[in-house]
């Protein structure tokens, strides 16, 4: 190859020595691709697992469907397709559609009613900086979890594909509950160090870090039956009862405060945060199935009973939280109300992956929290932004 600061002579000299070294070059490069595709992976390369940062392999087999599987998969993860779990793919694509932006809420109304000393209560003033104070936390230790960990161990590329998108949105929670706290002037130093303040917001995130800081452990790694187990049950951990009932209470709370018009910029938040992180949930119980599903050793009676325990204890810890942070009552709502409804999701939690229901005779005391998940009501859009916003051509007017 020419270069116009060399003489032309050398250059020409240059150019024919390169022409002379191709056959030799070549040779070696057909001596590499000179491999079956039935060959096996090298064994330092099985040893370690696909991270999708092996070196290249000239001339290796092209991934088919079979190759995948979420965990201990050796497969090439920079492979994206051909698709295996259909539905992870699709939850991404969902993700993306349901778009949104926290400063696209107009917070005037919550900020005037904030200001006013007779908006409201002490007591509503208290759930308001409590969930600020919880959620805060709870999302960043969550987006924490995802990037250094999660990622690392599942082994499927559309199964990652979400996780990005899943921790972006992580990322988006934790910038609507500052746009929050730095719109109605909190002491936002106060907000988001309520989780070693308050024992009711430090006792949830004390029981998750064990599990978030098991999978970030920098020595562990699966492809062992007590390795897999464990990152099965910090799984479960995380998307089950930390997304799936700690963060229950809150919803509710601040979602009935919507519905009597008040805060209505911060419920309407909230109700865009759980929309998400429903998603969320529903991803990890299919990933915590399809791993049940492909290394049915795992899933035995000790460790099914360990995981009811699991999820018991959660209830009782939320159970807490919600006497904690509305020890008198309010907006028509009142502890033992959460009571029945923890053990109401409990139930719905443990038949999703597969345990028996330990809660008779309950009921959902927040009928209209189902229609606050299903996000297909009407609203005016001059008025307000309709919750089921979607982006570029996905939006239908």
């Amino acid at each position: 190859m020419l270069n116009w600061d060399d003489p032309l002579a050398e250059a020409q000299v240059e150019e024919q020595n390169a022409i002379a070294n191709i056959p030799s070059t070549l040779e070696k490069l057909d001596g590499d691709a000179n491999i079956l595709p039935s060959q096996e992976m090298p064994a330092t390369q099985k040893e370690s697992g696909a991270t999708g940062l092996e070196d290249i392999e000239m001339g290796a087999s092209r991934i088919c469907v079979d190759d995948k599987k979420i965990i201990n998969c050796r497969a090439d993860l920079n492979q994206l397709v051909p698709f295996k779990y259909e539905w992870a793919w699709q939850k991404y694509l969902d993700g993306c559609a349901n778009h949104w932006m926290p400063q696209e809420i107009n917070m005037t109304a919550d900020i005037a009613l904030w200001k006013n000393p007779n908006g409201l209560t002490d007591d509503e003033r208290t759930v308001i900086k409590r969930n600020l104070g919880f959620f805060s936390t709870a999302d960043s230790l969550v987006a924490n979890n995802l990037v250094l960990a999660v990622y690392k161990h599942i082994t499927n590329p559309e199964c990652r594909q979400y996780l990005l998108r899943q921790a972006f949105e992580e990322a988006l929670h934790t910038h609507a509950y500052q746009y929050c706290i730095e719109s109605l002037g909190l002491d936002e130093g106060e907000v988001f160090n309520m989780y070693r303040e308050i024992p009711a917001v430090a006792r949830k995130a004390e029981w998750a870090l064990p599990f978030t800081q098991s999978l970030g452990d920098p020595n562990f790694s699966t492809g062992t039956p007590e390795n897999d187990q464990r990152l099965l049950r910090d799984l479960i951990a995380f998307y089950v009862v930390f997304e799936g009932i700690f963060f229950y209470v809150g919803f509710v709370q601040i979602l009935s405060m919507g519905r009597r018009n008040k805060m209505t910029g911060v419920a309407e938040q909230f109700q865009y945060i759980l929309r998400d992180e429903s998603m969320h949930m529903n991803f990890g119980i299919d990933v915590i199935n399809q791993i049940k599903l492909e290394n049915p050793h795992l899933w035995g009676a000790e460790f099914q009973q360990e995981m009811i325990d699991l999820i018991k204890k959660a209830v009782e810890l939320e159970i807490q939280y919600a006497q904690d942070t509305m020890p008198r009552g309010i907006l028509g709502l009142n502890a033992n109300m959460f009571t029945e409804y923890l053990q109401f999701i409990a139930n719905r939690r443990c038949s999703q992956i597969g345990l028996p229901e330990q809660y008779t005779g309950v009921n959902n005391p927040f009928p209209w929290m189902s229609e606050v998940l299903d996000l297909k009501k009407e609203k005016n859009f001059f008025e307000t932004r309709v919750t089921e916003y979607q982006t570029g051509g996905a939006l239908v007017w």
